[in-house]
């Protein structure tokens, strides 16, 4: 439902160019955010989210870079700060989801999830921390994961990254509370979404039903994640919501 909650804001999302994040973006878009469209390397998926958000009447810019870098973070934050003035919400999505044995698993797996999923949200919050306790109403959401509190066979990257968010925005929400800067995670399980040819639907979803019968939609997630950020949502942070259709009942 088109709303002005968040008319005058900047959101950031990260990992915008498809499913979960792509909902977020035109989520808050809908709710009149103006937009940064962040994508590690598909500026095609980029854009064609951008250009929905404009069909809608929105503002948005789409920035190309690896949240693993955190040169080419500073370089999202400031073009953001140029194309907007400011930023007042954060959603840390861009994760990779990648299972193998963890017998099999070398290093360089290992810390090519952990690098882009925990260190990026480390590098997006830094650089865009400034901004953020200038609103005076900043918003952080981060994108955890159902496996995360669960476990999940041939997932241990995935499963270390996604629990390393859950205690980061624990300890960020006493760290920035003075700040005005609520942080939050949204965790997202058995949500349907599109996959890249080939790739199968992860095994751990397999061993869990929901309550309602029916998996998630992308738009179940954007839903929590823009409420999260409006005013009304001001005395919440420091909490783990669960969007799963009730697969898990958990903080």
């Amino acid at each position: 439902m088109a709303g002005e909650e968040l008319t005058g804001k900047v959101a950031i999302v990260t990992g915008a160019g498809r499913n979960i994040g792509r909902a977020i973006a035109l989520a808050l878009a809908d709710a009149g955010a103006a937009v940064l469209v962040n994508a590690r390397s598909n500026r095609a998926e980029a854009d064609s989210v951008a250009a929905e958000i404009a069909a809608i009447g929105g503002q948005a810019l789409v920035h190309i870079g690896n949240v693993a870098d955190a040169k080419a973070v500073r370089a999202m934050a400031d073009a953001a700060l140029a194309q907007f003035g400011r930023i007042d919400i954060l959603v840390n999505n861009a994760a990779l989801r990648r299972e193998k044995p963890f017998a099999e698993m070398d290093y360089g797996e290992w810390r090519e999830i952990l690098d882009i999923t925990l260190d990026g949200a480390f590098h997006c919050t830094k650089a865009c921390l400034a901004a953020l306790r200038a609103s005076g109403a900043g918003t952080i959401i981060n994108i955890g994961g159902l496996s995360a509190h669960t476990g999940a066979a041939h997932r241990a990257h995935v499963v270390t990254a996604k629990a390393g968010i859950v205690g980061l925005t624990r300890a960020l929400a006493h760290d920035l509370a003075a700040d005005g800067i609520t942080v939050n995670c949204v965790v997202p399980g058995l949500i349907g979404t599109p996959r890249p040819t080939g790739q199968v639907e992860p095994a751990h979803h397999l061993r869990h039903d929901t309550m309602t019968g029916e998996r998630g939609k992308p738009g179940d997630v954007a839903a929590v994640v823009r409420f999260l950020c409006t005013p009304a949502a001001r005395y919440l942070t420091g909490q783990s919501i669960h969007v799963n259709g009730g697969a898990y009942l958990g903080g």
